[in-house]
């Protein structure tokens, strides 16, 4: 930010930039900046009003959009025209919202499966990247009112789990907005540095930052050490929030009731209001033992007791999660210093305890868990100007990524939790004489064979020099840059030819396939060392046939009747042995063969060496 002027006269900022930063969040956003003065982060917000701005945006008959608290009125009033919870879509297809579309109180457009949602409003539809847009300029507005200066730059947080496509879509909705998004951070990341502050240069810590808000969970594992902050470890659920603590007491209304979940789908208005009530229960039920209201004549009553004993299979989840986390970063529970609480939802005493228990000591909650991510952003965005030199950040990747190579396995470059930014390279060449291309399939996935991963992106890398299989030599790099986001490079070293490609996917994992990639890659481990095994040996006794096919072709005057029979006898038991699912017997048949063409192979070599020795072409 370099040095700030104060105007006496309205005690605001003047200065041609400023880099905000921004939680763009699932219920609520906000926006914050360190304060010149006292060098500590503050959330913006006008006299006694709230910091929080509702990531709600409604739009009127003739298309004009208002957000926030405005927009919220009109959540029972006009569900149709008023979109909550846009950041659940980020970078989603229609499949993997589905099974939760009675959630959603507008249109959520299902018109092709594999394609990105999209949101429609009358006759119009929007993209969540739309949606978010317009939160981010009312965010943008609002700074520059209360700066009384232009608001051009910003430091954005997502999820740590958020994927390429998502962060790639926080980055265009920023962009729509007006804003020079100049970093993506993980709230996680963002909140530990807004408790980092203070701490000592020679200070050691482990911290567990458990973040619970509205929409997204995330627990991430970090350890503080002569100013850097280290990501050992993130885990979490890209779908589960505070809305679903909502969810739970509006399906006990409902069966209270003798209503069904139809009842939502049909009446969007009650769908609203009840969904309004639950939230206005949960809140209530932090420091009261019951609650009870009335909606459309009747009575809505729950306890806390019953509250929690609806919500605790939902605290389980991020427990288990936080395990996960744990298990990834090779510290125990004990191992914690700090448990740091993050979002609005960690305000609920089941969780407090909950959490507490599970690390053993009281969690740390004295930073407004609200505020905290976007005060971690105004740090970093702090950091990015120049005028922090003490801190370094170091995120990591959640899931494995690498290429496809022979046989369909997945060859890992750049493996599930290493630091980012990272870059990685390897050398791949060519399998067939001559060939002038190579596919480079990107996958994301913890499992041996690519079948079982995600495909992130898929190119060819064409014009490769006609070379005998084997000499060319294809460096293929993964740069993973501060963002998450990735770029693939493939290069035949040799030629000097190269293709890149920005690896933006198409859409998200579902909730389910996200648990899934990692809980299998666990279970199946032992099946799957097997089969890459097995699938390695078949790829090297084809290799193996194809190499001594082309020698005998290229060298048959050199060999006797009996070594050409012996060959094609043991070339036939390889290529019967590769069809069978032993790998010993692959391995076997191939060194037999290797065994009965080593001698004229030795020999035929020999001759070519004297026969060149000679002076005579070969």
């Amino acid at each position: 930010m370099a040095k700030i002027g104060i105007n006496i006269a309205t005690g605001s900022l003047q200065q041609d930039e400023i880099i905000v930063g921004i939680d763009l969040g699932t219920t609520n956003s906000l926006v914050a900046i360190l304060h010149p003065d006292t060098k500590k982060p503050i959330a913006l917000k006008e006299h006694n009003s709230s910091s929080l701005v509702p990531s709600v945006v409604h739009f009127d008959a003739f298309g004009n959009v208002t957000v926030g608290e405005a927009a919220k009125a009109f959540l029972i009033a006009e569900p149709q025209n008023t979109i909550f919870s846009a950041k659940r879509l980020m970078g989603k297809s229609y499949n993997d919202v589905k099974q939760n579309a009675s959630f959603f109180s507008y249109k959520v457009i299902d018109d092709n499966t594999e394609n990105l949602v999209k949101v429609q409003v009358g006759n119009k539809f929007y993209s969540p990247v739309d949606l978010s847009s317009f939160v981010l300029k009312e965010l943008k507005q609002r700074a520059e009112h209360i700066l009384k200066t232009p608001v051009n730059k910003a430091v954005i947080t997502v999820p740590a789990y958020f994927n390429d496509a998502q962060r790639q879509a926080t980055r265009d909705a920023g962009k729509l907005a007006g804003l020079d998004v100049l970093r993506i951070v993980n709230e996680p990341t963002a909140a530990s540095l807004a408790y980092g502050l203070g701490l000592h240069k020679d200070e050691e810590k482990a911290i567990a930052v458990y973040d619970l808000g509205g929409g997204t969970f995330d627990i991430s594992i970090l350890k503080i050490s002569n100013g850097i902050f280290e990501v050992l470890s993130t885990n979490g659920d890209t779908y589960l929030g505070g809305d679903d603590f909502d969810n739970a007491i509006v399906k006990y209304w409902l069966q209270q009731s003798g209503l069904n979940e139809d009842e939502l789908k049909q009446n969007k208005e009650f769908a609203q209001a009840i969904r309004l009530k639950a939230e206005e229960a949960k809140i209530y039920l932090s420091s009261n033992e019951a609650f009870e209201s009335q909606l459309n004549g009747d009575k809505l009553i729950i306890t806390r007791k019953i509250f929690e004993n609806l919500v605790q299979p939902l605290v389980d989840t991020t427990i288990s999660c936080c395990t996960s986390a744990l298990k990834d970063a090779g510290l125990l529970t004990k191992d914690i210093d700090v448990t740091v609480m993050v979002g609005g939802s960690t305000r609920m005493p089941i969780v407090k305890e909950s959490i507490s228990k599970f690390f053993g000591k009281p969690v740390n909650d004295t930073v407004n868990p609200d505020e905290v991510v976007a005060l971690g952003a105004a740090i970093q965005a702090d950091i990015l100007a120049g005028n922090n030199k003490d801190v370094l950040l170091l995120d990591i990747t959640p899931l494995s990524l690498g290429i496809e190579t022979m046989g369909g396995l997945m060859d890992v470059l750049i493996p599930r939790n290493s630091k980012i930014p990272n870059k990685a390279a390897r050398q791949y060449t060519t399998h067939k004489d001559g060939q002038s291309g190579m596919k480079i399939s990107v996958y994301q996935g913890e499992r041996d064979m690519v079948k079982d991963n995600r495909k992130l992106a898929e190119f060819n890398l064409t014009g490769i020099p006609g070379m005998p299989a084997g000499l060319p030599k294809v460096e293929v790099s993964f740069l993973i840059n501060a963002d998450g986001i990735l770029v693939v490079k493939a290069k035949e070293l040799r030629s000097g030819i190269e293709q890149s490609i920005q690896v933006k996917a198409q859409q998200d994992l579902s909730d389910e396939a996200l648990e899934k990639m990692l809980l299998d890659s666990i279970t199946h481990a032992k099946e799957d060392i097997a089969t890459r095994a097995l699938v390695e040996a078949r790829t090297e006794g084809e290799q193996l046939l194809e190499t001594t096919e082309k020698f005998i072709q290229k060298n048959a005057t050199y060999l006797s009747k009996e070594e050409m029979m012996q060959t094609a006898s043991a070339m036939q038991a390889l290529q019967l042995a590769i069809t069978m699912d032993d790998k010993d017997l692959i391995h076997t048949k191939a060194k037999e063969l290797n065994d009965i063409s080593r001698p004229y192979a030795e020999r035929v070599m020999d001759h070519a060496i004297s026969l060149a020795m000679k002076g005579k072409a070969v």
